[in-house]
């Protein structure tokens, strides 16, 4: 059975070693991506903290501080106050992309644009797509469809890695879990692909498990389903609410008028005495969204009427549709984030050592066909 293993785990290998490298080691760059980011531009993304007593600027006060520093053509469309005292508010507009404009929630001072370095961009384009992007989101590109079978066999290549080293007792586990640094390169390579293998195995197979639902649809179908819900169904709570508006604003006619800032601080004042531990909130049109946790987010909505800043409804996160909160448990577990800063270290050196179990397999499968043969 081991000898079956053996060789389903090696001429997996030989031909996708290489994708199997690159995938991994774009993707450990992209572990720290947000907390590198910050620390290159702190003053975009912290803020100094009064020393006398502050309090922050409300909602339409900021707006009016804003709007004397930017241009006419950007149309504002959502205000996300930290829970932090030296975080910065993050301005978002319709027309903007996926830049924010970072606000000083003190003064109303613009700090600057949010940074996305092409390094990065780069990095992400080679882990999800080997360079080669889909024309469209959800659509498939040849890119695309390489890195999801490669992800798909590296499961298999995982899996009977652990079958062909699997220890028969525990001193041979002991011996399995060690490197030995004086017998030898052959023996050095051997010893790390083995030991690393067995330490990274487990993070590399949730990140390939986890992966797989932004590369199959069929795939992704399976992954909900196993958890009683369909990814289809992953239609957002607050769909309701958006059309509760649209009825709202077709019973008013045509009528086309400013968004009421004032109702924004109402509405910001009652949230912010029901949640005073928010990671943050986030404001647009009629509603309220809170984060509560860093890590896992627990994320209550809170709507509210636009017209005088009223609470309407609060839909907590364990309201939330259980496809909606897969999407986010299947993304945390993949990048690392939900155990913090702990888990993000061991993702990346279990990505790291990912990448460099395909290097070290290629050394040993060279030095075996050198040897001579009698």
């Amino acid at each position: 059975m081991r000898k079956l293993f053996g060789k389903i785990h090696r001429w997996i290998s030989i031909p996708l070693g290489i994708i199997l490298s690159v995938i991994c080691f774009s993707g450990a760059t992209l572990v720290f991506e947000k907390e590198i980011t910050q620390q290159l531009n702190p003053c975009i993304y912290k803020v100094e903290v009064p020393e006398s007593e502050a309090t922050l600027l409300p909602p339409s006060e900021l707006v009016a501080h804003l709007k004397t520093q930017i241009a006419d053509s950007l149309k504002l469309s959502a205000l996300q106050y930290g829970g932090a005292a030296d975080e910065p508010v993050m301005v978002t507009f319709q027309n903007a992309g996926k830049k924010n404009l970072s606000v000083n929630p003190y003064t109303g001072e613009v700090n600057g644009w949010t940074k996305s370095y092409p390094f990065f961009q780069t990095m992400r384009k080679l882990h999800r797509w080997l360079l080669n992007p889909p024309l469209q989101k959800g659509a498939y590109s040849t890119g695309k469809i390489i890195v999801g079978i490669s992800t798909l066999l590296m499961v298999v290549i995982l899996v009977s890695g652990l079958i062909i080293w699997w220890p028969r007792s525990r001193k041979a586990l002991h011996n399995r879990l060690q490197v030995s640094c004086t017998k030898g390169w052959r023996r050095f390579w051997y010893d790390s692909h083995v030991a690393l293998g067995f330490y990274s195995t487990l993070f590399l197979l949730v990140m390939a498990l986890t992966g797989l639902t932004w590369s199959f649809g069929w795939y992704r179908s399976f992954a909900y389903g196993l958890f009683g819900t369909t990814a289809s169904s992953s239609t957002s709570p607050h769909s309701h609410s958006a059309s509760q508006e649209a009825e709202s604003m077709r019973a008013k006619g045509k009528r086309n008028t400013e968004t009421d800032y004032t109702a924004w601080d109402k509405a910001f004042r009652q949230v912010q005495s029901r949640y005073p531990d928010y990671t943050s909130l986030r404001i647009e049109k009629n509603k309220i969204q809170v984060n509560q946790g860093h890590n896992l987010r627990r994320t209550d909505t809170v709507e509210f009427d636009p017209a005088n800043g009223t609470l309407t409804r609060i839909i907590t996160s364990a309201d939330t549709p259980r496809s909606q909160k897969l999407k986010g448990w299947f993304y945390a577990f993949h990048t690392g984030s939900w155990g913090g800063v702990y888990t993000k270290v061991l993702y990346f050196l279990a990505a790291f050592i990912g990448g460099v179990l395909p290097l070290s397999g290629y050394y040993l499968w060279w030095k075996k066909k050198r040897r001579p043969t009698r």
